[in-house]
């Protein structure tokens, strides 16, 4: 009789152990007051302690540095070895996927691309040929490249009137200069052309324009003032 009594509470303890719990309809609503919450972390701490760059990341970093700056102050491909170029492609070698390299590469072309066009509006059209060769040079095959040249031959083809001055006549001020100026302006109201002055400084320019708005007295004069490193006028003529 033991035997099967024992052998009965043995069934009946794994029955329990094999059904599920049934929920009752008071466990679904939480006791806020006898609740008691199991917060466990989901996993351990991880401490993670940055390794020190190496030798070779702290140089690249330096030379990339160099670049930025020297392309901050247009030494693009030159001096010779003191410029952004060389020193990005110091860099890829070390590195080919560097992307600041690359990126700077890119952006020392898109600057030519942009001097080109200010030297072709002033009517430079020499020097920017020259600017864009410089752009090829980095990479021929860019899209803004054949752009770059459609326009410079749309201004080359313009009809306009340039004159390129001698600075020094005009820095002193010279009747040379005063007659040059005052020939310039009775073009301009007999073309009504809009006038670009391009002078080395603001003060110079500003004679250029009173010198020229003087000469057709009474003539309202219609144009714009830039400042680079040369002295020259273009006179724009109508499109219409």
């Amino acid at each position: 009789m033991n035997l099967i009594r024992f052998l009965v509470l043995c069934l009946l303890l794994v029955g329990c152990e094999s059904q599920q719990p049934i929920p009752s309809e008071r466990s679904s609503i939480p006791d806020s007051q006898n609740e008691v919450l199991d917060i466990r972390p989901l996993s351990k701490p991880v401490l993670i302690i940055p390794g020190q760059p190496s030798e070779m990341e702290r140089l690249i970093a330096d030379i990339l540095f160099e670049g930025l700056q020297a392309l901050e102050d247009d030494r693009l491909l030159t001096p010779l070895e003191d410029n952004a170029h060389s020193r990005f492609q110091r860099v890829l070698a070390m590195d080919p996927e560097n992307e600041i390299a690359n990126d700077g590469l890119e952006r020392i072309l898109l600057r030519y691309v942009d001097l080109s066009q200010e030297a072709s509006r002033r009517g430079l059209f020499e020097d920017a040929e020259e600017l864009l060769g410089r752009a090829e040079f980095i990479n021929e095959d860019h899209p803004s490249i054949n752009l770059a040249w459609s326009l410079l031959q749309s201004e080359k083809e313009s009809g306009d009137l340039i004159f390129s001055l001698d600075t020094a006549e005009f820095l002193s001020r010279s009747e040379i200069a005063r007659s040059s100026l005052n020939n310039i302006a009775q073009q301009a109201r007999e073309l009504d052309a809009f006038f670009l002055i391009t002078a080395p400084n603001d003060d110079l320019a500003r004679w250029m324009y009173l010198e020229m708005r003087n000469a057709v007295d009474g003539y309202r004069l219609r144009g714009n003032i830039e400042l680079a490193n040369q002295t020259s006028i273009r006179l724009r003529l109508s499109r219409e």
